[in-house]
């Protein structure tokens, strides 16, 4: 396991392509400058031990030095120890609805991106609970199963679109049955399961079926709303630009609405509560007090250790290349000389 110190410092190899670009430029005013002093073949007698390669070859010793000190600098460090650390939390599941309604732009930047800011903020509040995603439409799909590592969720959580399930729709159902295997510790008795969805339910009366089987399993479920009641077409969109709007078989542009009746009954029915998600700060501060007032139970993960700094090695080979800099000339190396290995001519 590695883990960076400070990655700030990233942004010092930004300089790179800046010296690249420099060094392209002096070496074009170079060529321009010797053609006016004198012909290509005068300069080589009068320079004929010049070599044609060493000074790619020495901007490539200081580029590959300035990123092995700016390593260096970030100061990479890994684990050494997989241990075993006693935890208490809540399994806590998100089941986010990533249907073509959820591309409608009633809230911004549209509904499914208010959905996974809801979900990345949430997870910055939580301290020690387990967490797993479900993505669902027509079906559900098991985006990342139950887990304390909350970088690895957020990576999957922003790689959800509505184009990574090919059956649409709408079947909360479907992502609520999902969840029910999600919660693999049978001694866990707080689970809870977050439903971020604009509402739209395809799955008829199959719904009520699977929130008594969560129930029953000992699931509280609450419901997150994100969208405008007064309802929005739903863009499609290519390269970032808006092509058209989504038409039904009639031909009429599809109007998509925020049903909270559907995500309140679902909440009533679990035993939790609708939230708006219209404001996010607003709902994760009162997600955060419902977790905090649930009992926490003790359980046990495995994470890394006794993390051993390494910037010492970066810094090293950094400053070697540095060294290797200097001290290489312009000049041709005089072994080097009579292998040729560069095709270099002589100047006879």
């Amino acid at each position: 396991m590695i883990q960076l110190d400070e990655k700030i410092y990233f942004y010092l190899l930004a300089i790179i392509p800046v010296i690249i670009v420099l060094f392209a430029l002096l070496q074009l005013w170079k060529k321009r400058t010797q053609k006016k002093f004198a012909e290509t073949p005068l300069l080589k007698r009068l320079s004929p031990d010049k070599s044609n390669f060493k000074s790619g070859l020495k901007l490539l010793f200081f580029l590959l030095g300035i990123t092995f000190l700016t390593l260096g600098l970030v100061n990479p460090k890994i684990g050494t120890k997989l241990e075993t650390v006693k935890r208490e939390g809540v399994d806590v599941v998100f089941a986010v609805d990533v249907s073509k309604s959820m591309l409608a732009e009633d809230i911004a930047p549209n509904r499914l991106e208010k959905a996974k800011r809801l979900v990345s903020e949430i997870i910055n509040q939580l301290a020690s609970d387990r967490i797993g995603i479900i993505a669902y439409a027509g079906q559900a799909f098991p985006q990342l199963p139950i887990t304390t590592d909350y970088g690895a969720a957020k990576m999957f959580l922003q790689s959800m679109n509505t184009d990574m399930l090919t059956s649409q729709g709408t079947a909360i159902n479907e992502a609520i049955n999902l969840a029910t295997t999600y919660y693999n510790d049978e001694e866990q008795t707080n689970r809870v399961l977050f439903i971020i969805s604009d509402g739209e339910d395809h799955s008829e009366g199959n719904t009520n079926d699977a929130v008594e089987k969560a129930i029953e399993e000992g699931i509280q479920i609450f419901t997150i709303g994100v969208g405008k009641t007064k309802g929005a077409p739903i863009p499609i969109k290519r390269n970032g630009v808006v092509e058209s709007l989504k038409k039904d078989s009639q031909g009429e542009v599809v109007i998509t609405k925020l049903n909270e009746d559907v995500l309140i009954d679902i909440a009533d029915d679990g035993n939790g509560e609708y939230i708006d998600g219209s404001n996010t700060e607003a709902a994760v501060e009162l997600i955060k007090e419902k977790l905090l007032q649930m009992d926490k139970k003790e359980f046990e993960a495995k994470q890394f250790a006794e993390f051993k700094d390494q910037f010492q090695w970066f810094l090293g080979i950094g400053l070697l290349f540095l060294l290797l800099d200097i001290f290489v000339l312009d000049k041709r190396t005089k072994w080097l000389k009579k292998l040729n290995l560069f095709n270099e001519k002589e100047i006879e």
